[in-house]
This record gives C-alpha cells, sequence and structure tokens, in this order.
C-alpha cells in the first residue's frame, strides 16, 4: 500500500510538473496575444466559468472516486448513472447561462465585451463534466497514468489551438478572441474523453443493465457529491462575487474601471498563477490521497491515516517552502521571463509566505472527504467564504486599491486552512 501511493504520487507529479509547464506556457500566450486589456476581461469572466465547472460536475467526480475505490460496487453501472445525472444537470445550467448571460455582463461586470465569452462557457461544461468522471474512475483505481496523459495531450491540443486561433480572431476584436479562448476547452476534453476510453480496461464491455441508472448508486454519490458541491460552490460563488464586488467598490470610491481592469488581470493573471504554482504538488498528493485514506479508514486503520495525512502535508511543504524562497526573492526576474513584465512584484512577495497554508489544504480537504467527513469540509470553507466576502469591501472602502483584495484573501486562507486541522484533529482523536 505504501509503495502503491509512493507511485501514484510521483506519477502525478512527474505529470503535473509537465501540466504546469504547458498550463504556464499557455498563459503566456494567452497573456502576450491577448495583451493586458484582454487579459483582464478573461480574468474577470473566469470566475463565472470555474462556478459553472464546480455546478456541472456537482461533486460526482469526488463520488466516483471513493466508490470505485472502495471496491464494492460494479463500476460501469456506477460510470454511467453518473454521467446521465451530470448531463441532466448540464443540460439545465446551460439554459440558465444563455438567459443570464447579458444581464451578467452588461450589469454586475459592467464589461459588455465579456458577453461571447459567457455564453460559450455553456457550451464547455458538458465536455468537462464527462471528462471529470472518467478521470475519477482512474483515480479510484489508483490508476494515475491515464489521468497524466490525458492532461497532458490536452494542454498541448490547447496550446496548439490558442497559437492558431487567438492572432486570428484579435483582429476581429479583443472580445472574439476571449471568446475563442473559452472555446478551446471543448477541443481539449473531447481530446481527453477518447484517450481516457483509450485506457478503459479491456473487459469494460457494455450490457444493458450496464447502461441503465441506479437508484442506488444514485444515492450513494449524491450523499458525497451534495457537501463536496456545497463545499465547492461557496468557494466558486466568492470567486464569482469577487469582481463584481471590488469593481462595484472601487468604482464607488474612485477608481477608473481602465485601472480596475488592469490591476485585476495583474493579480489573477500574473502574480496569483505564479504563487501557486507550487499547488500543483499539493493537488497531486491529494488525489494520491483520497483511494488511500479511503481504504484504511473503512479497515479503522487510524495510525495508518494519520501516517498518510503527515506524509501528504510533508511532502506538499517540502516542495511548497523551497518555491516560496524564490518567489520572495526573485518575482520581478520570473514575472519578466514569463509574462515580459514586471507588474505584480509587491502583491507576489506579500502573498507567498500566506500560500504556504494554501498548499496544505488539498491534502487536508481530500481526507476530511475520504473520512466521510465533507459536511465538515463545507462548513470550513463557508467561514472562509464569508470573511473574504465581508472584508474585502471593507477593505476596498479603505481606498487602498487592490490591497483589499491581497488582505481579505490572504484571511480566507488561514480561516479555512485553520479549521480544516482542527476537524480532522478532531476525528482522528
Amino acid at each position: 500500500m505504501k509503495e502503491k501511493f509512493i507511485k501514484s504520487t510521483i506519477i502525478l507529479i512527474i505529470g503535473g510538473i509537465i501540466t504546469k509547464i504547458l498550463g504556464m506556457l499557455n498563459k503566456v500566450i494567452m497573456a502576450r496575444y491577448l495583451g493586458t486589456e484582454g487579459l483582464g476581461i478573461y480574468m474577470m469572466i473566469l470566475p463565472s466559468f470555474i462556478l459553472s465547472l464546480n455546478i456541472s460536475s456537482f461533486g460526482f467526480p469526488v463520488a466516483v472516486s471513493k466508490l470505485v475505490s472502495e471496491d464494492d460496487r460494479n463500476n460501469k453501472k456506477l460510470i454511467f448513472t453518473s454521467i446521465i445525472f451530470v448531463l441532466f444537470i448540464n443540460f439545465l445550467l446551460m439554459i440558465f447561462i444563455l438567459f443570464i448571460a447579458k444581464y451578467l455582463s452588461f450589469n454586475l461586470l459592467h464589461e459588455k465585451r465579456s458577453y461571447y465569452a459567457i455564453m460559450a462557457i455553456s457550451l464547455v461544461i458538458p465536455f468537462a463534466s464527462i471528462s471529470g468522471i472518467l478521470r475519477s474512475y482512474f483515480f479510484g483505481r489508483e490508476r494515475m497514468g491515464p489521468h497524466v496523459i490525458s492532461h497532458i495531450t490536452e494542454d498541448i491540443v490547447r496550446i496548439i489551438a490558442m497559437v492558431i486561433g487567438v492572432p486570428f480572431f484579435m483582429h476581429k476584436g479583443v472580445e472574439y478572441a476571449v471568446c475563442f479562448v473559452i472555446l478551446t476547452n471543448i477541443i481539449s476534453e473531447v481530446t481527453s474523453i477518447l484517450i481516457l476510453f483509450f485506457f478503459l480496461p479491456k473487459n469494460f464491455s457494455l450490457t444493458r443493465s450496464d447502461v441503465k441508472p441506479s437508484k442506488i448508486y444514485l444515492r450513494d454519490c449524491l450523499s458525497i457529491s451534495i457537501p463536496t458541491t456545497a463545499t465547492r460552490l461557496i468557494g466558486s460563488i466568492c470567486y464569482f462575487l469577487e469582481p463584481i464586488i471590488l469593481t462595484g467598490v472601487l468604482l464607488y470610491v474612485g477608481y477608473p474601471n481602465s485601472v480596475i481592469v488592469r490591476e485585476y488581470g495583474i493579480i489573477s493573471g500574473y502574480a496569483l498563477p505564479l504563487i501557486l504554482l507550487p499547488s500543483f504538488f499539493s493537488n497531486a498528493i491529494s488525489q494520491a490521497l483520497l483511494p488511500v485514506i479511503t481504504k484504511k479508514y473503512k479497515m479503522r486503520d487510524i495510525a495508518g491515516v494519520k501516517r498518510k495525512i503527515r506524509q501528504g502535508i510533508a511532502y506538499s511543504l517540502l516542495i511548497g517552502i523551497p518555491l516560496t524562497i524564490v518567489l520572495e526573492m526573485f518575482p520581478d526576474k520570473l514575472l519578466k521571463l514569463l509574462y515580459n513584465t514586471t507588474s505584480g512584484v509587491s502583491y507576489i512577495r506579500f502573498l507567498a509566505p500566506v500560500c504556504l497554508l494554501q498548499y496544505i489544504q488539498a491534502p487536508l480537504a481530500s481526507t476530511l472527504d475520504a473520512l466521510g467527513m465533507s459536511k465538515e469540509n463545507f462548513t470550513s470553507n463557508l467561514a472562509g467564504v464569508l470573511t473574504r466576502l465581508v472584508m474585502l469591501p471593507l477593505f476596498s472602502l479603505t481606498k487602498i486599491g487592490m490591497w483589499g483584495l491581497i488582505f481579505s484573501t490572504s484571511l480566507n486562507i488561514a480561516v479555512v486552512t485553520m479549521m480544516n486541522i482542527k476537524q480532522v484533529r478532531k476525528k482522528l482523536e
């Protein structure tokens, strides 16, 4: 078991390094082709995109991964039950996005050029949902190779599409280019789905009973997915409201819209991607932890559960601390190398140490899900979000510009991490 956990973690980390490099390359291409203005528009709609993705998956990837790891169900029936239910949710969500897109772009984000991109989100979500459920099957079986290969291929396809398409659409207008960036996800997700199907077991042949939805399996999934979805929605709703609140308050205190869009783009497009660079290690570790802790806790091996949690946190910090030191010492050089800019240095130097707490959040959250404590995970995230949403406008009213966002984000990270640690300790006492 130990060797399998380490092997899974190493595969995910190696794959994570490659996909992170590809992801950074993708962001560099996007930043250079779209420019600061186009990047700012993309970053303003990104919270809406992430919120839509979290609603569309409805927490089923986590549920499927946990149930598959228990190894006492018909996995084919479980997967198809999940896909059918999630596609029904997607259909309702697509209609809602199309209905609200104009109001969101014109009245809430105060950026009419985001309209087409928000409409495009509705076309992406079904493909992302199917891909997520298929990946969760391989996580539950502790087969990380298919996930890594599909993710790498997906990123390569997205980069190729960006290089070919973004310059063409920029000539038509920045709003069309941003819309195309969203639509590239369809191509990449379809590629990922095809690759994941290729790696399914050869005995994964389907019968009529396999594709018939199971009420029992749906109930099992919903018992896990509802609190998981609520947890993710809390964070996504906060992220969704963030630019709306921030823009409204800063406009009220006298900041011009052009400055708000530019600075928000700097934080979300330049500073945060660099600061959260180590998070892909902790995400890889958390993905490997979920099935391992689920099995150990089912066998009542509490000592083994504690040992895996300590390993997960130690591995996350082992990688996060050195990278944080580099970010503190050379933020200007890294920004210049990757984005050909030095904007955002002060933001990086403040947030980098705070995000050490962020790096251990993923293993802790995965542990809570594995221990059947998704509701407690939701409570921690709710407390963090409420702190952030309350403090964001209060800080912004003091006319400190984007530092209101920086300070409220820091408080959110601290509250969630501390509460997760407390919940895990209480469960395993």
